[in-house]
């Protein structure tokens, strides 16, 4: 898909939904069943209470992900694969706190499931997760994003943390993008 060309709300819609089960779906619940077959082994640290913070971390981190996915197709006009990329810079709802939402979701929903189940390995998984994650977004979305965007991503870059979220919303100026994409 060209950059100017604009995908209709149903093909963002699906493309986003199918999307979201070959990667989230496959990196943050069928690569974790097969690492540990869900099965509960005694809590990190003997801290029961993990387990709750677990599934606290996993259902926001779920939540996360759907706001996300659904604000890529109707916001953004596209997809988060970067075959089908968004038509517009989408710098609105989570995207104002934190670049890269969809990334942090997917590490909250291993982390809470490292937690619930009691497992190290899930912890390993989201540790060497994220230095792919890290990988992938310095050596090649940002300077899609840039490529695509141009200063627009620059002034977001600027003012929006890449891993870490701000505590306040950022309030584009004028001539910058609008949270309203």
């Amino acid at each position: 898909m060209e950059a100017d060309e604009q995908m209709s709300p149903s093909g963002a819609l699906l493309g986003t939904f199918a999307f979201f089960w070959i990667a989230p779906a496959t990196v943050a619940g069928w690569v974790p069943y097969l690492l540990t077959r869900w099965e509960m082994h005694p809590a990190l640290l003997g801290l029961e209470s993990g387990r709750i913070v677990g599934v606290i971390l996993a259902g926001a981190g779920l939540a996360i992900l759907l706001e996300c996915f659904a604000r890529f197709a109707v916001k953004g006009r596209g997809t988060p694969a970067p075959i089908a990329p968004t038509a517009s810079l989408v710098v609105s709802g989570l995207y104002r706190y934190v670049r890269n939402p969809m990334y942090v979701g997917v590490l909250g929903v291993v982390i809470g499931q490292a937690l619930v189940f009691g497992s190290g390995v899930l912890l390993t998984y989201a540790a060497t997760l994220w230095l792919l994650f890290h990988a992938f977004v310095l050596g090649y979305e940002e300077r899609a994003l840039h490529r695509q965007f141009g200063s627009a991503y620059e002034v977001y870059r600027a003012n929006v943390r890449r891993w870490w979220p701000r505590l306040a919303a950022w309030e584009p100026r004028g001539g910058e993008p609008s949270p309203g994409t």
